[in-house]
């Protein structure tokens, strides 16, 4: 981020749709460009269930990027509304980069290119995760999927190191629209800080859970309060789908539930910049990922 004033005689803004399978590292390359963790990431699959935005604002453009869940088949109403809702997201952008793994495309992922080719969006393909890949593995997918579309630019990367992320970002400028910057230049997110310490709490359970937990579990924040001797308090509510779900998400003897809240409690001190107390507790709503009502409270609606 620049640390002095935007030029907005020549400015380009616009809104960028990240699009992919699960675990391709959406979350991972958002936070990179941004140079912020504002996507939680796990090795699971289908950690992302909102849209998540991250903006980069440089001396001569700003950069809105949309990070999105995984497009699956999806399984449950909550699984509908991810897809959906990612879908929605690449229809409002001005251009989508389409994230695939280095090798010979899966159905999936030609179904995938398929679809956004129908949106006539400007698209870039980023090939991901070219650090663990031969170099000449990258050939048969370049191939393949630039017979099925149009590509703008075709961009080999690894978002976890960092490689070809500068080159990224220099192309994607030239394709956006002039625009004065739609955010001030000193945020990195339009979303309230509730939404960051959900998604850190959430991604602890992920981390420290296994089997069916980590996609049976929602966060809510039910209260937060600035402290009188500084930081802030912070209590919050897991929600499960069963009765055992909620013993093993408190563990023996309160075991589990604690790692999960000195985990959390690291990262959102870590992003926020101040102490926080965290409190957490584990409530049962049963089948709340086909409960329209109850997703709709807990935000996917």
């Amino acid at each position: 981020m620049t640390d002095t004033p935007v030029n907005t005689a020549d400015f380009r803004a616009g809104y960028i749709a990240l699009a992919g399978l699960p675990n391709v590292g959406k979350s991972t390359l958002m936070n990179r460009i941004v140079g912020s963790k504002l996507s939680i990431v796990t090795p699971k699959p289908q950690t992302t269930r909102g849209v998540v935005r991250g903006i980069l604002t440089t001396k001569t453009a700003q950069i809105i990027f949309f990070d999105t869940a995984g497009i699956h088949r999806p399984h449950d109403k909550l699984g509908t509304y991810m897809v959906e809702s990612a879908r929605a997201t690449f229809r409002d952008a001005d251009i989508i980069y389409l994230l695939l793994e280095a090798g010979e495309p899966s159905a999936e992922q030609i179904e995938l290119v398929e679809h956004v080719s129908t949106l006539n969006k400007p698209t870039f393909l980023i090939i991901n995760k070219v650090d663990l890949v031969r170099k000449d593995t990258l050939l048969p997918l370049i191939e393949r999927c630039s017979s099925l579309m149009n590509f703008k630019e075709i961009v080999p990367v690894s978002a976890l190191q960092g490689d070809n992320i500068d080159e990224l970002v220099e192309l994607t400028v030239g394709y956006l629209p002039q625009s004065p910057p739609y955010y001030p230049e000193d945020i990195m997110s339009d979303q309230i800080e509730r939404d960051f310490i959900a998604e850190f709490i959430r991604e602890q359970v992920f981390k420290n859970t296994r089997e069916e937990i980590p996609y049976s579990s929602a966060v809510i924040i039910d209260e937060m309060q600035e402290r009188e001797n500084g930081g802030a308090f912070i209590r919050a509510s897991i929600v499960v789908e069963k009765d055992s779900q909620k013993g093993i998400v408190l563990g023996k003897g309160g075991s589990m539930i604690k790692k999960i809240g000195i985990d959390a409690r690291r990262e959102i001190e870590s992003f926020m910049g101040y102490k926080v107390f965290l409190e957490l507790f584990v409530k049962v709503e049963k089948k709340w990922r086909e409960n329209p009502k109850t997703l709709k409270r807990l935000g996917f609606s």
